[in-house]
């Protein structure tokens, strides 16, 4: 069996432009890899492709985007043999981490070397865009710019050192629904500009200012306990508060370890899924 690390991301920007002709959104978004992770095994079978998963949210069959990419790598790449991938969940399901997404890079990066087909991380992007918007970001790993459908990545300085609150309410939020709702002359888009520069400084309070996601107001719209979660963070001392992708998941950063019990103790109390997470913004460590 080979295993793969699949590490969450979470959003530090996430802008939408404007809707394209092919239907997709053209989106701008700073994104970074946290020490929050799946783990992928990958075991070879004379046939097919089969998923195992004790997560009972998870989809055994080709919804499953781990499934997606050995299915693309197959026939891309005219694969006989099989694979059982098997699926060892630590991310949220559906939260705005890119759980699934992450799962397809490990995948891609995991078969790529199972079937030595010894294509480089390019390549594997490349491969990964045709899967979903994050998979390209999630084969690089790392701190990056995301543009276009997300497939256009340039690589950014990791961000300051930091601990992460990661606060996942009991629901679920539908993307298609939020892009459905977004009106991007009603939006607040925020200062990606901004951000990279304090990438680039490894200045912390500004990156703390230049937090922004344009799809938040649509999310906090259709599910006031996203604000709620994130009033509680604020309130309970973190430094910066934000909701990831198109949430559910809010992320608060905080740069003192003695301020974490408060705000984990105090978000347990009516979140259930409450995680404490360090960033893991360079990508050399996640090669």
């Amino acid at each position: 069996m080979l295993y793969v690390k699949a590490p969450a991301k979470i959003n530090l920007t996430l802008d939408v432009l404007y809707k394209r002709p092919d239907n997709y959104h053209e989106i701008e978004m700073i994104m970074t890899t946290v020490d929050l992770a799946d783990r992928i095994g990958l075991k070879a079978t004379e046939s097919g492709i089969h998923i195992e998963s004790a997560d009972r949210f998870v989809p055994n069959d080709s919804r499953n985007l781990a499934y997606q990419a050995a299915k693309l790598l197959k026939d891309t790449f005219g694969i006989k043999s099989g694979v059982i991938i098997s699926l060892e969940k630590q991310i949220p399901v559906a939260a705005g981490l890119a759980g699934g997404s992450s799962d397809a890079a490990a995948t891609l990066k995991g078969l790529n070397q199972l079937w030595q087909l010894n294509l480089s991380l390019d390549e594997l992007a490349e491969l990964g865009a045709k899967i979903g918007s994050d998979v390209s970001f999630c084969v690089y790993g790392g701190t990056a710019l995301a543009k276009g459908r997300g497939e256009i990545i340039q690589e950014l300085p990791a961000p300051p050192n930091c601990w992460v609150i990661l606060a996942k309410p009991t629901i679920g939020v539908s993307t298609a629904d939020v892009y459905g709702a977004f009106d991007a002359a009603k939006a607040h888009h925020p200062n990606t500009a901004g951000m990279i520069k304090a990438l680039e400084d490894g200045d912390y309070q500004a990156m703390c200012d230049n937090l922004g996601n344009a799809l938040e107001s649509v999310t906090l719209g259709m599910h006031p306990e996203v604000a709620q979660i994130k009033d509680q963070m604020k309130k309970f001392g973190a430094d910066a508060v934000l909701m990831s992708g198109s949430g559910p998941t809010v992320f608060g950063l905080v740069q003192q370890e003695a301020r974490i019990p408060r705000i984990y103790n105090g978000l347990r109390g009516f979140c259930g899924e409450v995680y404490v997470v360090r960033l893991i913004g360079e990508r050399e460590i996640l090669a």
